[in-house]
């Protein structure tokens, strides 16, 4: 898969990646990290566990959300519930991926905390795990921990992994799992056993996203889909209806490339007619190329 820039007929700019679709069958075995696509899978132990979980509180457990007031209420919200105190969250702290969020802080004058951190949701459900489990909750982010350890086995069970592939550190402290893409495919077509997470992320989607988020786009804008990014230019979109799924990786990590890979991709299956510019323009608004999607 290649992605051009194309101004008047010159190719200036190119990405290239990979896209693969479950139905295809294995193409390739490169191992990629799943990086944030593996929240809705990692939170699958709330259910086995029996969380008691409103469906916004499940969405926000299983996405990157964009650190907006919705977002923090519902994560506060949570909290609450299970008695956790904020300062056990270990994703670390960075602004709110939302622009608008940073600017009403700023004029407030507010500094973010960990809990405007895009994964907070993620460790918010690790938390509650140990909770309900009896573990130790200092530790949860440890690989040993047993948290982590029933983590690696069930996303290893779920996506049908055989073998060993690298494990490294996520930028929020946890264990990642890397795996070739067909098996983070089969990971989401066993998604569809946990109906409690896929209608949580269908009917909140801007909750498991949220403002300028590929995946709330794609969900808010079809009938049936659900999708998720993760760091390094990684989307996974989830056919619901026809139980099939694709993956696309960016190489040089573009998210904007990216996005352009995955609309283009869902309306040439027929899953969806999402429209998007693909022109190149002028700072006047003159059309001076296109961004073109090759498969």
């Amino acid at each position: 898969m290649r992605i051009e820039y194309i101004r008047d007929g010159l190719i200036e700019e190119f990405h290239e990646g990979v896209a693969e679709c479950f139905s295809v069958g294995q193409k390739s075995v490169q191992p990629y990290y799943l990086r944030s696509c593996a929240k809705p899978l990692q939170a699958t132990l709330l259910v086995d566990y029996g969380a008691d979980l409103t469906e916004e509180e499940l969405a926000l457990c299983c996405g990157s959300h964009a650190g907006e007031e919705c977002h923090i209420e519902v994560a506060r919200r949570l909290l609450k519930k299970f008695e956790i105190d904020e300062g056990m969250l270990k994703c670390g702290i960075h602004a709110p991926l939302a622009r608008s969020m940073q600017d009403k802080m700023l004029l407030r004058g507010e500094k973010p905390s960990a809990i405007h951190n895009n994964c907070s949701g993620k460790h918010i459900g690790f938390l509650i795990c140990c909770k309900l489990k009896g573990w130790d909750m200092e530790t949860y982010f440890e690989p040993e921990h047993p948290l982590q350890k029933t983590v690696k086995e069930k996303i290893n069970n779920m996506c049908e992994v055989e073998g060993s592939y690298p494990v490294t550190t996520d930028g929020c402290g946890v264990p990642i799992l890397s795996m070739p893409l067909y098996n983070m495919l089969c990971g989401y077509i066993n998604l569809l056993n946990y109906p409690q997470i896929i209608r949580a992320i269908k009917n909140n989607p801007y909750i498991f996203g949220g403002e300028n988020r590929l995946d709330t786009e794609i969900i808010q804008k079809t009938d049936g889909l659900i999708a998720k990014v993760g760091a390094g230019g990684l989307c996974v979109v989830l056919n619901i209806e026809k139980k099939d799924a694709f993956a696309v990786k960016i190489n040089d990590c573009s998210m904007e490339a990216r996005r352009f890979a995955v609309l283009e991709m869902i309306n040439r299956l027929g899953w969806g007619n999402i429209e998007y510019d693909n022109k190149i323009k002028t700072i006047q608004g003159k059309i001076v190329g296109e961004v073109v999607v090759r498969f």
